[in-house]
């Protein structure tokens, strides 16, 4: 790559982000657009071979100007999905995702989700409100129950280990099986209707994409175990959220803690919001002090690798969505 390379920044904030660039690159021309309203205009002005960019608005992604003709030539999501960029031409433009970088919390939002019902923290929290004490109440173990990791990626992988760590037995899919770190059985992703009634708890990790859109419907809910708890950070639309809804509220299923929906944010009318024991989280279970600089430390190590002309990591293949 030769110098007189051309970045554009595209987040909320970037101020920080251009700074560091600058000082990583100066041979690079860094210029930051902080909406979405303004790309097209940025794009076409700039004209740039890079683009670092963080979905930070609810709005529909403007993918049209991106991958148009005054898109770079190397889009670098700041995040790990990449649904709301749909299909793109790899001969033209090559996307990268910054996968790995949030898996550790989003491993600890899904064991604390199933922690707080195994603990019944409502209960705890119900009994201390009207000052009652229960000395006949029980806590409900981990260790020796059934986990089923629906999707053994990066954040799966993690759910994994920490699983691991309190006894559980880890069953998983994966679109290629092999033998993993951490999972007892790995299995193909078309054996997940054979698992489901084997989970007592569920983990959703897998990426929205064309397979995983309605992939666990009402029939795939009704097959999982009675009381079984489970816990989605993969993407709205992977999950049927009006069947897992009526699951909840029938006792079916004994408890959720649900971070993505097909509707962000959700809506004040949704049914959703009045069931008891669901955990509600407005797509946070990846944002932690310090996740953005995780994410732009690993673009700047792949700009480096751009600018030398070597392969690039964490390339995202449209079709597989990861």
């Amino acid at each position: 790559m030769p110098e007189g390379c051309r970045v554009l920044l595209h987040n909320d904030e970037t101020e920080k982000q251009e700074a560091a660039l600058k000082s990583a690159f100066p041979q690079v021309e860094v210029q930051a657009c902080n909406s979405f309203e303004a790309l097209p205009e940025a794009l076409a002005a700039f004209r740039p071979d890079a683009m670092y960019s963080v979905r930070f608005n609810p709005a529909p992604f403007p993918k049209e100007a991106v991958f148009g003709a005054d898109g770079p030539r190397w889009l670098a999501n700041g995040g790990v999905g990449t649904d709301h960029l749909g299909q793109w031409d790899t001969a033209r433009i090559t996307v990268t995702n910054a996968a790995g970088v949030a898996s550790d919390m989003m491993a600890e939002y899904i064991l604390g989700g199933f922690l707080h019902f195994t603990l019944d923290v409502p209960g705890l929290q119900a009994d201390k409100a009207a000052r009652h004490w229960d000395g006949a109440r029980k806590m409900r173990p981990l260790k020796g129950r059934t986990l089923l990791i629906v999707g053994l990626g990066h954040t799966g992988r993690a759910v994994a280990a920490r699983a691991k760590a309190f006894g559980m037995h880890v069953i998983g899919t994966r679109a290629r099986p092999r033998e993993m770190e951490n999972v007892d059985e790995v299995h193909a992703a078309s054996d997940l209707a054979a698992l489901l009634p084997r989970a007592d708890f569920i983990a959703v990790c897998t990426p929205l994409i064309a397979e995983t859109r309605g992939l666990i419907g009402a029939g795939e809910i009704a097959a999982m175990k009675p009381g079984v708890i489970l816990a989605d950070v993969s993407r709205g639309g992977v999950v049927d959220q009006a069947a897992l809804g009526e699951a909840l509220r029938a006792g079916h299923v004994g408890g959720a803690a649900v971070d993505v929906f097909e509707t962000e944010p959700l809506p004040a009318e949704s049914p959703l919001w009045g069931v008891e024991n669901l955990v509600i989280s407005p797509h946070c279970s990846a944002v932690h002090d310090g996740w953005e600089v995780a994410s732009f430390n690993l673009f700047l190590e792949n700009l480096g690798r751009f600018l030398e002309g070597r392969p690039l990591e964490n390339v995202v293949d449209p079709a597989r969505g990861y």
